[in-house]
């Protein structure tokens, strides 16, 4: 694969992933059992946004860092301004956490974090942004199967999946992969993102969804332009499989991106219903 998240990161969608994560953990971490993570696709958990694939992109510029200088922003941003914020010091945005580096600072003592990564090099940087975090572990794999295989049979699980969709099977992994986690653990919550880049795409993948996995999923939709050209990224999606309804929240962090950051965008936010 070719994709390098270093290209995008900070960018709107991170906005929406990570902002929708911190809501996610937040919730877990409040109270009840030990809660065990597991990140499908983990990258390499820390970005420079000085370095040569950010700076070319421009994509944190028009994604964190505007966030970090508006104060109005709906106060379920304020968890990822925070860890932005302590990462780099109080200072100008020159590093972004990726999804492990957010996980591991949020989990208490006695939970644990599984992040994957398929590409040896990001692995290899993953495992050093890993390094010394209590509970957490790395594994240079296929993250779909490793979540199913990892997956406690009981328990508080939550799976976080967010391929780069380079592969033309990626949707239909992630459906199976939903379906055999609920299999496995029927307590199980999941937070998927994807891209929006045309609407029957999306459209498709609710109904397999809807089709093949018989528990309750929240959608929240954050379209930063009209979807006229489906070789642009026009906007994400987040899909939640389980746990409590974080509809508002979802909503807020959708609304805003979409019409702070984008241009003749809209967000959504709704429920699917299970055949």
């Amino acid at each position: 694969m070719n994709y390098r998240h270093a290209f995008h990161a900070g960018n709107f969608a991170d906005l929406v992933k990570h902002a929708a994560l911190l809501e996610v953990l937040a919730g877990l971490t409040a109270g009840g059992g030990p809660l065990t993570v597991i990140d499908t696709h983990a990258g390499r958990g820390l970005y420079d946004l000085s370095g040569e694939e950010a700076r070319k992109s421009g994509e944190a510029e028009a994604g964190i860092s505007r966030l970090m200088a508006v104060e109005d922003a709906p106060a379920v941003f304020a968890p990822l301004v925070r860890a932005v914020s302590m990462l780099n010091g109080g200072g100008a945005v020159g590093r972004y956490p990726g999804s492990p580096w957010l996980i591991a600072g949020a989990l208490r003592s006695g939970d644990s974090y599984l992040a994957c990564e398929l590409r040896p090099d990001e692995h290899a940087a993953l495992a050093r942004t890993l390094k010394g975090r209590p509970g957490a572990r790395t594994l240079n794999a296929d993250g779909y199967e490793a979540a199913v295989r990892e997956c406690p049979a009981s328990g508080r699980v939550l799976a976080l999946i967010d391929p780069p969709f380079e592969r033309p099977d990626d949707y239909g992994r992630i459906v199976e992969t939903l379906a055999r986690l609920r299999r496995r653990n029927p307590a199980v919550q999941a937070l998927v993102w994807l891209p929006i880049k045309d609407l029957e795409t999306l459209d498709s993948f609710l109904r397999d969804i809807e089709d093949e996995v018989p528990a309750p999923m929240l959608v929240a939709e954050a379209r930063v332009r009209p979807l006229d050209d489906p070789m642009k990224m026009n906007g994400c999606a987040l899909v939640m499989m389980g746990g409590p309804d974080l509809s508002s929240a979802f909503a807020a962090i959708c609304g805003w991106v979409a019409h702070t950051l984008g241009a003749g965008g809209a967000a959504r936010t709704y429920r699917l219903s299970p055949q």
